[in-house]
């Protein structure tokens, strides 16, 4: 089937632009730091912030972050594809890698744990805030898009961890001033139509499953939902049935700073620090 570019722009473009509008996500003034791996759904955030500045009619300022895992023969290509869509769009760009924060990277410690993506979410979300709070900005925009709330949704359902349930949606409370809230402009837009967009305009992209991937309980509900989208076409209406249905409001949340690092965190030490001490008894 062939796809008109500037009909399928537009359809995309009417998307992410609603979820922007209807859910408030960027005000007057504000600054974003966008969350940019490289993959196809963090450029494509990049690609709709900076149009939505240019046409929504609200002042606000941009930058991008990049995360450097130190995961060999994969992030590098990341960080190559980030730089050249900042660099095309004049957004600044920090990367923050784990060498630098902690003196390892990834692929030094990824058979410590079962899933090797616990420590690296863990150490990912630390730099995430730790770069945009000291950048001062009052939001991290991060690429997920329908496909990845759906999964999570299940993954917390079916461990039964009912304290991130109030965390799904397009946008969360600030609730600390050194916790940088989490925005999703891509929260309803399907996984294959970020893929075509990235497709059909050409945009440089790192198209890479990280080699990690597989050892996580993502892995196996993401190729699970893929086959029962598949055969039965169920991921629109399982998105739209949590929509309706998964209201949880977000609880009152006493934070404080962690004793070793000075982050702010639900309990000292952060789980950063837990983490570090452990592997470096292990190392």
């Amino acid at each position: 089937m062939k796809i008109e570019q500037d009909k399928f722009n537009s359809y995309v473009k009417k998307n992410v632009f609603e979820t922007l509008n209807d859910y408030k996500l960027i005000n007057k003034n504000e600054k974003i730091m966008i969350g940019v791996s490289g993959g196809k759904d963090s450029i494509l955030t990049l690609h709709m912030l900076y149009q939505y500045r240019q046409e929504s009619g609200i002042d606000f300022e941009l930058e991008a972050v990049c995360i450097d895992e130190g995961i060999c023969g994969y992030r590098e290509h990341g960080i190559e594809s980030a730089k050249e869509n900042c660099k095309n769009l004049d957004i600044p760009l920090t990367i923050a890698s784990f060498k630098d924060e902690w003196n390892y990277n990834l692929d030094d410690i990824h058979n410590l744990y079962k899933s090797t993506c616990m420590p690296c979410g863990v150490y990912r979300r630390y730099l995430l805030n730790k770069v945009s709070d000291s950048h001062k900005c009052d939001k991290i925009a991060t690429g997920h898009n329908m496909d990845d709330e759906i999964q999570s949704f299940l993954m917390t359902f079916a461990r039964n961890d009912q304290n991130k349930f109030p965390k799904f949606g397009p946008i969360l409370n600030r609730i600390d001033k050194h916790m940088v809230p989490r925005i999703k402009p891509l929260w309803q837009l399907p996984e294959k139509d970020v893929g075509i967009w990235c497709i059909v305009n050409n945009i440089p992209i790192h198209d890479e499953e990280c080699p990690y991937s597989v050892t996580s309980l993502r892995s196996d509900v993401k190729l699970f939902l893929n086959k029962l989208e598949e055969n039965y076409g169920v991921k629109q209406n399982i998105f739209n049935s949590f929509k309706k249905t998964f209201k949880i409001p977000q609880k009152e949340v006493h934070l404080e700073r962690c004793n070793i690092c000075g982050q702010v965190t639900a309990k000292s030490p952060c789980n950063a620090c837990k983490m570090t001490e452990e592997i470096k008894e292990i190392l």
